[in-house]
């Protein structure tokens, strides 16, 4: 049977349930626009998510807090539940779990031991992941793999798992929004250009507490040392990783994963004055530089509210006083952090797990009081060379990778 328009009714009727799917679409994205984005800050008591909730504060009802996660800090999760009273919390320490399930309120939110299974809730649209450390690592996994947005500050993630997460962010149709300023910087700059026709890109780097310290006070700081960052105030982990410069080398690999580029066209210099967080040369010779005062509020809002806009509380350049921009190269003798790392990103398979351990751990060991600063670059480098590596690993293969390049760095920093 055909119809006076041409084509069979059966086409007409599919044609009919096909636009009604359609406009249905529209509405419910329509919709969508106007409920608040409801987002999970995993790490909420680190100074990633302290910072994540104070923009949260100033974005307004558009943006609700519905997840958190925490780890030890007890007293500061009890606080955060009673001021943003999330659905959902996950406190990954046992005697804090144990603490909290006791004092939260009733009807208060579930509880969790479990980041990752928290994550796969149906009331979460977006993922900030802030956990330091390859612990995060589930956790952005499930993220992933239930569709949420990611806003990704646990750069351990993709040092560690790149090459699964990446193909799997985009088999899901998930996109990566970094909170790094340094990869926010790099996103941001790319705007203005294609990205065959990005010619490098270049990572600043503040050079931490011993930019300018000689090798031997390098070698045997104290940690009190390590922690006198000059210009950014972060937890323990990061600041240590900042004073050794693998914080530089975990951004390098994360900077190869996230933009699709190999190392040879990442560069590092050090900015002292931390204004200029990275910057993007496109194959005319522009150099596309993105600059902010040093506040981790400015990259978390924008990956909050991409693809807008909106008026920040971070801090502001005042461009209308003196000020001077510096540049020079990092010095690899005095850190070697930086040439392992390049190593590392140019060799791939399972050495970015095994680099991103064995530091863990020696910064463990460093931060206890038992090894000089220097055994932390030393440990790395042993534990690298003692691997034979896997040139494209599974999960479970890049977590027994982890496990080995642990015990394979204690045991070093135990003979030595």
């Amino acid at each position: 049977m055909e119809t006076l328009t041409g084509g069979s009714l059966t086409d007409h009727i599919a044609l009919h349930n096909l636009s009604r799917i359609l406009v249905g679409i529209v509405i419910l994205s329509y919709i969508a626009t106007l409920l608040p984005k409801r987002i999970a800050i995993l790490g909420s008591t680190g100074s990633i998510g302290v910072n994540a909730l104070d923009v949260i504060d100033h974005l307004g009802p558009d943006y609700q807090v519905a997840a958190l996660s925490g780890h030890s800090q007890s007293k500061k999760l009890l606080e955060q539940i009673a001021r943003y009273k999330p659905k959902s919390v996950a406190v990954t320490d046992p005697s804090a779990f144990a603490q909290i399930r006791k004092e939260l309120p009733s009807p208060g939110p579930e509880l969790y031991a479990d980041m990752a299974e928290m994550v796969r809730r149906d009331d979460i649209d977006l993922v900030l992941a802030a956990v330091v450390g390859a612990a995060g690592l589930p956790a952005v996994f499930a993220a992933v793999e239930t569709g949420k947005i990611l806003a990704l500050a646990n750069k351990e993630s993709l040092v560690v798992a790149g090459s699964i997460l990446i193909p799997l962010a985009r088999r899901h149709n998930v996109p990566i929004l970094p909170v790094d300023s340094e990869h926010s910087a790099i996103f941001q700059a790319m705007q203005c250009g294609q990205p065959r026709e990005i010619k490098r890109l270049i990572l600043t780097a503040s050079g931490g507490p011993f930019r300018n310290a000689p090798a031997d006070k390098i070698e045997n700081a104290t940690l009190a040392d390590a922690l006198k960052h000059p210009t950014w105030q972060m937890g323990s982990k990061i600041t240590i990783d900042s004073a050794t410069m693998f914080n530089k080398g975990l951004e390098l690999i994360e900077a190869c994963w996230l933009f699709d580029l190999p190392p040879e066209q990442i560069d590092i210099v050090i900015h002292p004055e931390s204004v200029v967080h990275s910057m993007v040369e496109f194959n005319d010779g522009n150099v596309l530089a993105q600059l902010s005062p040093p506040d981790m509020r400015t990259p978390i809002q924008y990956a909050l509210t991409y693809p807008e806009r909106r008026p920040s509380n971070s801090r502001k350049l005042d461009l209308t006083q003196p000020f001077s921009l510096n540049f020079h190269p990092p010095d690899p003798e005095r850190f070697p952090a930086l040439d392992i790392a390049r190593d590392v990103a140019r060799r791939g398979g399972t050495l970015g797990a095994v680099m991103n351990a064995a530091n863990e751990s020696a910064v463990s060991i460093f931060t206890s009081g038992k090894i000089p600063f220097g055994m932390i670059s030393r440990a790395v480098s042993h534990t690298i060379a003692r691997h034979a590596v896997q040139a494209s690993p599974s999960l479970d293969d890049l977590m027994e990778a982890d496990r080995w390049a642990r015990k394979t760095a204690e045991a070093f920093i135990r003979e030595n």
